[in-house]
């Protein structure tokens, strides 16, 4: 009777996935949750609607890899930087122009690591460098677009830029943060971003379909049989097409690809057995993580006080968060703007990943209500157990 009725409630939470693809809110989606239920673990996996519309039409799969976008922040660059303080090669409260001189420019001498990863560095959350580039194509000729120069320019332009205002005065959530982390990253490490990635975090996890897509001479680096499993994004109008197995955030398409902010691939399994093994770093069952680090690293910071920024994980804002209204003030979680989150609540142990293509050819009509929604009705239905 218990096992019947937590799946006749599940089947709630598909149909509203299903309701939201009629009402062209995403072409697609993948939905899997994990929560433990007395002895035993409840899980649920759906997959819905399509990964690809155009150029041609191909279900979602199970196995589909998405474009993760700003969950390249905590997966990736935010748990590098974990790593580099457990090696012993970075402290929080380090100061950032310690590993990247030019950083000490316009004033923010006092930035320290912890701010970036907090949003509370003191940077504008965005620049265009993409247009920048996209302008200086125009007028030279040269194909600079993903070129290793534009990816120094845009690290370069971001180092030497102005604050907006002091280190810890405010959290202001943006990119440009994670750009320097990425920066950082390598200029400790000695290694490319991603290799450094893959080295640390994919590999030991077993995280086998999680990657960055370098971008070779301006074009998708992926073999055509890996792409055609990767969902699409937007009709992009200065690229000229669908974007489809390369990453969909202009600035990181400029740099190559590969960007402490975005361009992380990953199918939906992947990103649960990350949850998972972050979940049991966080308890003390498992030292896959540092399982002190993996705790600071979801703490809020408080910078300034009452900001619900932790390192490099956001956290739930009451009555306004994207994980619903039962996920407890201890979760962490974020999104991506491609249509991806994560969801982790230390308390109840529920892990809810939902990965959607939200911007494949429906981004202009989208209100996207369907995360809230979906984390209730998951969290509603597991508690009928």
């Amino acid at each position: 009777m218990r096992w019947a009725a937590i799946r006749r409630k599940l089947g709630r939470v598909d149909r509203a996935i299903d309701r939201a693809i009629e009402r062209a809110e995403t072409p697609g989606a993948v939905l899997l949750a994990r929560m433990p239920c007395g002895e035993e673990r409840i899980e649920h996996a759906s997959r819905h609607g399509h990964a690809v519309l155009r150029p041609e039409r191909i279900p979602m799969g199970r196995d589909t890899i998405f474009d993760l976008a700003s969950l390249t922040k905590p997966l990736a660059t935010a748990t590098a930087v974990l790593w580099l303080v457990h090696d012993g090669l970075v402290a929080l409260d380090d100061p950032v122009a310690k590993f990247l001189p030019a950083f000490a420019e316009r004033g923010k001498e006092g930035v320290r690591v912890r701010h970036l990863l907090a949003h509370a560095a003191g940077l504008k959350p965005w620049r265009a460098y993409h247009e920048v580039l996209r302008e200086k194509e125009r007028k030279t000729g040269e194909s600079l677009l993903g070129s290793a120069a534009a990816r120094d320019f845009v690290v370069d332009r971001t180092l030497r830029s102005a604050p907006v205002h002091e280190p810890g005065e405010a959290a202001v959530y943006g990119d440009l943060d994670f750009i320097v982390l990425g920066a950082l990253v390598e200029a400790v490490s000695g290694r490319p971003l991603d290799e450094f990635c893959q080295a640390r975090i994919f590999e030991p996890l077993g995280m086998r379909e999680t990657f960055f897509v370098r971008l070779a001479g301006g074009s998708p680096g992926l073999p055509d049989a890996l792409r055609r499993r990767v969902a699409a994004t937007e009709a992009c109008p200065w690229r000229g097409r669908v974007v489809w197995g390369e990453v969909h955030d202009p600035n990181a398409f400029a740099m190559g690809g590969v960007a402490g902010h975005a361009g992380l691939f990953a199918t939906a399994d992947d990103v649960m057995t990350f949850a998972q093994a972050w979940l049991d770093a966080w308890k003390g069952r498992s030292e896959a993580l540092p399982p002190a680090l993996v705790r600071e690293w979801s703490r809020r910071q408080e910078l300034p006080p009452g900001s619900g920024w932790a390192l490099g994980w956001d956290t739930p804002t009451p009555g306004a968060s994207s994980s619903g209204q039962y996920f407890s003030p201890a979760s962490i979680g974020h999104l991506g703007f491609t249509g991806t989150s994560l969801w982790i609540d230390p308390e109840s142990e529920a892990i809810v990943v939902l990965l959607t293509n939200r911007l494949h050819l429906v981004a202009k009509k989208s209100r996207y209500e369907l995360r809230p929604l979906v984390h209730d009705l998951v969290i509603e239905a597991f508690r009928e157990g």
